[in-house]
């Protein structure tokens, strides 16, 4: 017997005592849950996010998008990475102050290699204001998951107002389930069974998100 016909077997044996007029999932499932916590204005859903982030240790910046390349050169710079790597779709006016050489996302890369990396720059999919989450789908100018899981300092680009919703389900509307989604908040972490917090364990020590608006 294959793995396939073993998890299908499982499947169908799961699935055995469901009557044949059962509701569709989608119908049965009650969605008449809250889809934000209170009523706030753009600025002070952005503000929100920022407070979050903060929260979970993460370090936000906020810039006018003709201070971003500048920004990002001077964030590369105080953290003294000799390399940055980039996806194939990150904007090429964000680079232009940028003099910390450049590593292209391959498919080719390796996990080692990518740890000689010390830092990952991309934009995002959208961000979470009541979580202070950022959520990555693989677009062109976020590259593939491991670019950001593997090298030790992540700087995001979050556009605002365009990009900032105030709830999960909110975010989810937007997020096509088909890519491939990578939820963070804050930097990569987790604790013992004494609470004793460890950082950088299955992703970046250090997070830092641009909050990109304005001229």
């Amino acid at each position: 017997m294959s793995s396939r016909e073993r998890i299908l077997g499982r499947v169908r044996r799961a699935l055995a005592d469901v009557p044949d007029d059962a509701r569709p999932y989608e119908e049965a499932v009650a969605r008449d849950y809250l889809r934000e916590h209170g009523q706030r204005s753009v600025r002070e859903t952005v503000d929100l996010l920022a407070e979050n982030l903060a929260d979970y240790r993460a370090v936000v910046h906020r810039c006018a998008d003709g201070q971003l390349p500048e920004l990002l050169a001077r964030l590369l710079s105080a953290r003294g990475s000799r390399t940055v790597v980039v996806p194939p779709g990150l904007p090429a006016q964000w680079l232009t102050a940028v003099d910390t050489p450049l590593v292209q996302d391959l498919a080719a890369s390796t996990a080692p290699e990518l740890d000689e990396v010390d830092s990952v720059l991309t934009g995002c999919a959208v961000a979470v204001a009541e979580t202070g989450t950022i959520v990555l789908d693989g677009s062109p100018d976020q590259g593939r998951r491991r670019i950001t899981l593997v090298p030790d300092h992540h700087i995001c680009v979050v556009r605002v107002p365009d990009q900032v919703v105030s709830s999960v389900p909110q975010a989810l509307e937007r997020l096509d389930p088909k890519r491939p989604l990578t939820w963070i908040s804050g930097p990569s972490a987790t604790s013992d069974i004494e609470l004793d917090r460890v950082e950088g364990v299955h992703g970046p020590r250090t997070l830092e998100v641009v909050l990109l608006g304005g001229s």
